[in-house]
C-alpha cells in the first residue's frame, strides 16, 4: 500500500525556482532560524541577546519579526508563556548559552505545568565542543540539553545549517500537539554565524498531530453519563487550552450536570450559569458535593494538589478522566482514563450522550453556593473582598489579567468570576508583570492587568524598562504588605512565628516614575477609581496598594 499522495511536495513557480537557485548573499544560519519562524507563522519573538546567540539576533534585523527584549531571561520566558496562553499560538523565546539559558528554567517549568506552547531556541558552544567534553568555551555546560530535558516536551539539537528548518518545524509541531507545552532547540554558535547558500526558507507546515479519543471508551463514558443520577463535571486548564469551553457548556446543558472549574480552568464555564458551581475548591462543601457524584467527569485536569483540596478529595462514584497528558491520566484517582484532546473528546461525548433532565439541579447549585458564601461571610474578611471587587469592577470585561503568587491571587483563584492567568502551575514568583507584558505584545488594543505582592514584584522590577521601551499597555497593581505575606501566614500558623518573610522594599511609586512609568499610591477605598484611571491611560502604569490582606480559612477536613 502506497501513500504517494498523502504529502505532495508543492510545485514552485518559475520565479520561486529561480529564487531558490540564486539565494541572496549575506545570509547566515541565523537567517535560516528567522526565515523558518516566519514560514511557520510567527510574528513576535521574545528574548535576550548573548555572545553565542548574536547570529540569530543579527538576522532579526533583516526580518519583519517583531522583537520584544526583556531584561531577565526568566521574565522573557514568562512573557512568552502568556503570549502562548492568550493566542493559542507558539511563542518563540530566543536565548543565549549556559547562564542565559539556565535562567529561563523556572519560566519553562511554568509553561510545562500550564501547557503553554513556548518554543525556546538557544545558542550552544561551537559544534566542535558538543558531546560532553570540557573545551573551555565561555558559558559551556557539559550537557546543556540535560538541564532542560526534565522540563520541556522535546529537545532538538542542531549540528549543521541544513538541519535548522526541520528541527524548528519539529519543535513547533511538538509544542502545539496536545498537551501544549514548551520545547527546546539548541544551535551552535558557529552554525548560527556561518554564511549559508541554502535557499530562503519558504512557508512550512508543522501542523500538530491530533489526539482523538478511542471510540469504545467514549461509548462507555457516554453510557455512564447518560444513566447517572448525580453527574458532575470538573473542568481544568485543558478545556481552556483546547478552546473547548463551548463544547463543555453544551455537554453540561445536555446532561444537566453542574460544573466546577479548577483554578487553572478559570473561564472554561460561565461563572453565573445556573449549572456553575464556580471554583471554590478549597471549600469542604464543594469537596463533599464532588465526592457525592455517582459519575464525575474530569476534563483537562490531573486532579493535583490544588484541584483535589490538597489531596483530601476521595470520590465515591465512578470517575471518567479526559486528559491529553498521558502522565496525568489516573495519576491521582482510578478512573476510566481517556487519553485525548479535550475539544475532540467533548465533541464525541456531546454526540453520544442521551439528554437527561434534573429539575432540582439549579436549586442544588444555588444551595451549595449559598453555603460557601455563608462560610466566607462568617470569617469577617471585608477588606479582602472589597479589594477583589474593586479590581474586578475596574478591569474592562475584555481585558486579560495575570496574577503572581500572592494572597489576592489566592482569593481570585476561588472568587474571580472569569478567566484569569496565574503561575499556579509551577508556583514560582515573579510571573504576573512579565506575563502581562507578553499578553500586551500579542494584543495592544486593550489594557492588561498584572497583580503582584511586594515580594513577587521585586523579581520583575527590571521589566518596567521593557514596558516603557515598548510602550506596552499594562497596569501593574502591587499589593504592598511588607514581605512574603502568604509565607508569613503559613509560618505563623505552623510555628507561631515567621522567619525570613519581612522585606525592606523601595518606594514603588518613586521607582516606577524613575523608569518614566506613571504611578499612584492608592487605598482600598480609592482603588477602583485609581485602577480604572490607570487602565484607561496609554502605555504602562503602576498602582501601589499598601494593605495587609489575609487568606480565608480553607477547609480540608
Amino acid at each position: 500500500m502506497t501513500h504517494d499522495h498523502d504529502h505532495e511536495t508543492p510545485r514552485l513557480t518559475p520565479e520561486q525556482t529561480a529564487g531558490a537557485l540564486a539565494p541572496p548573499a549575506g545570509r547566515s544560519g541565523g537567517d535560516l532560524v528567522v526565515e523558518t519562524l516566519r514560514g511557520l507563522g510567527a510574528t513576535t519573538v521574545f528574548g535576550l541577546p548573548g555572545q553565542h546567540a548574536l547570529g540569530m539576533f543579527d538576522a532579526l534585523r533583516r526580518s519583519d519579526l517583531a522583537y520584544v527584549g526583556l531584561r531577565v531571561e526568566n521574565n522573557a520566558g514568562f512573557a512568552a508563556d502568556a503570549y502562548g496562553r492568550v493566542t493559542g499560538e507558539v511563542a518563540t523565546l530566543l536565548l543565549s548559552t549556559g547562564p542565559g539559558a539556565l535562567t529561563s528554567l523556572a519560566a519553562l517549568q511554568e509553561a510545562a505545568a500550564a501547557s503553554a506552547p513556548v518554543l525556546a531556541i538557544s545558542s550552544q558552544v561551537p559544534a566542535a565542543g558538543l558531546g560532553g567534553g570540557r573545551h573551555g568555551y565561555l558559558h559551556e555546560l557539559r550537557d546543556q540539553q540535560a538541564s532542560f530535558r526534565d522540563i520541556v516536551k522535546s529537545v532538538h539539537t542542531v549540528r549543521a545549517a541544513s538541519q535548522i528548518p526541520s528541527a524548528i518545524a519539529a519543535a513547533w509541531e511538538s509544542a502545539l500537539t496536545a498537551p501544549h507545552g514548551p520545547v527546546w532547540v539548541e544551535i551552535p554558535q558557529d552554525v548560527l554565524l556561518a554564511e549559508t547558500t541554502l535557499p530562503v526558507v519558504m512557508a512550512m507546515d508543522a501542523s500538530p498531530r491530533e489526539l482523538p479519543p478511542r471510540p469504545e471508551l467514549i461509548a462507555v463514558a457516554a453510557h455512564a453519563l447518560s444513566h447517572a443520577t448525580r453527574p458532575v463535571i470538573i473542568a481544568g486548564g485543558g478545556v481552556v487550552r483546547a478552546d473547548a469551553s463551548g463544547k463543555l457548556r453544551a455537554l453540561a446543558e445536555k446532561l444537566d450536570a453542574p460544573v466546577v472549574t479548577t483554578f487553572g480552568g478559570k473561564g472554561a464555564f460561565p461563572w453565573e450559569h445556573p449549572l456553575a458551581l464556580q471554583s471554590w475548591l478549597e471549600d469542604r462543601h464543594t469537596t463533599d458535593f464532588l465526592e457525592d457524584a455517582d459519575v464525575l467527569l474530569v476534563v483537562g485536569s490531573g486532579l493535583g494538589e490544588l484541584s483535589s483540596n490538597y489531596h483530601t478529595f476521595t470520590p465515591r462514584g465512578r470517575v471518567i478522566q479526559i486528559e491529553a497528558d498521558l502522565g496525568k491520566l489516573e495519576s491521582n484517582h482510578p478512573a476510566l482514563g481517556i487519553h485525548a484532546d479535550a475539544r475532540i473528546a467533548l465533541s464525541a461525548l456531546l454526540e453520544s450522550v442521551a439528554e437527561r433532565r434534573d429539575p432540582a439541579v439549579a436549586e442544588t447549585v444555588r444551595t451549595l453556593l449559598a453555603k460557601v458564601r455563608e462560610r466566607i461571610d462568617a470569617q469577617g474578611l471585608t477588606l479582602e473582598r472589597q479589594v477583589l471587587a474593586a479590581v474586578r469592577e475596574a478591569l474592562p470585561a475584555a481585558s486579560p489579567s495575570f496574577w503572581d503568587m500572592t494572597i489576592l491571587a489566592y482569593w481570585a483563584w476561588s472568587a474571580w468570576p472569569g478567566p484569569m492567568h496565574s503561575a499556579q502551575g509551577a508556583g514560582g514568583l515573579g510571573y504576573g508583570f512579565p506575563a502581562a507584558l507578553g499578553a500586551a505584545a500579542a494584543d495592544r488594543t486593550k489594557p492588561v492587568l498584572a497583580v503582584s505582592g511586594d515580594g513577587g514584584a521585586m523579581y520583575s522590577i527590571a521589566e518596567l524598562a521593557t514596558a516603557r521601551q515598548y510602550d506596552l499597555p499594562v497596569t501593574w497593581l502591587i499589593v504592598d504588605d511588607g514581605g512574603y505575606g502568604i509565607l508569613r501566614e503559613y509560618m505563623n500558623d505552623a510555628f507561631g512565628e515567621a522567619t525570613g518573610t519581612e522585606l525592606a522594599r523601595p518606594d514603588f511609586v518613586a521607582l516606577a516614575e524613575s523608569f518614566g512609568v506613571p504611578a499612584v499610591r492608592t487605598t482600598p477605598e480609592s482603588l477602583r477609581e485609581d485602577l480604572a484611571r490607570s487602565l484607561a491611560g496609554p502605555g504602562p502604569s503602576v498602582v501601589v496598594l499598601p494593605a495587609l490582606l489575609r487568606m480565608f480559612a480553607p477547609t480540608h477536613l
